[in-house]
């Protein structure tokens, strides 16, 4: 499960920033084994030394990294955990990785699309839904629509991962 993203090197001795995906941020210091996997490369081990709260994110330092050369290399990985080590979840509390896929629905029947990614917005977590929309007739392209449904109890009414559906509360089209 993604939990952060590494940031660029912090100082000369290999310590590195840090955006945290949890609540709170520092909750990702709490698991000592991260697996960094860098976009489109492969997943690798690192044991988590040390880190702290530093400003709007976090710093760290990892075994093995040493050095701010061997940070930058670091520059853009994901910070992953096993999904075993995280807590249980709470009555209608859910991962985010867990809804991506998920058909969406509204309260009118209409099919938005499947999960496709999160975005935290200012207003809060936002569910990118996308829909592939048969294109004109005679073409043999499809068109993408995407709805942005605030992902909060006023909006998300049911989720049923056994069946692989959200319901929520939202237009099929805004104007």
């Amino acid at each position: 499960m993604e939990l952060g993203r590494i940031g660029a090197p912090f100082g000369l001795a290999g310590w590195l920033h840090v955006s945290s995906f949890t609540e709170p941020p520092q909750a990702l210091l709490e698991y000592r084994e991260w697996a960094l996997r860098p976009d489109g490369g492969e997943r690798k081990r690192h044991r988590l030394l040390e880190g702290h709260r530093h400003g709007e994110r976090l710093v760290a330092r990892l075994e093995g990294v040493e050095s701010r050369d061997a940070a930058a290399l670091l520059t853009g990985a994901w910070v992953e955990v096993e999904r075993a080590a995280l807590p249980p979840t709470g009555d209608r509390e859910y991962y985010r990785a867990d809804l991506i896929g998920l058909e969406v629905e509204n309260l009118e029947g209409v099919a938005l699309g499947r999960v496709a990614y999160f975005i935290d917005a200012p207003a809060g977590a936002v569910m990118v839904v996308k829909d592939r929309a048969d294109a004109a007739a005679g073409t043999r392209e499809a068109s993408r629509r995407e709805h942005w449904v605030l992902a909060d109890p006023a909006h998300v009414r049911r989720v049923d991962l056994a069946a692989g559906r959200i319901l929520v509360d939202w237009p099929a089209a805004l104007e």
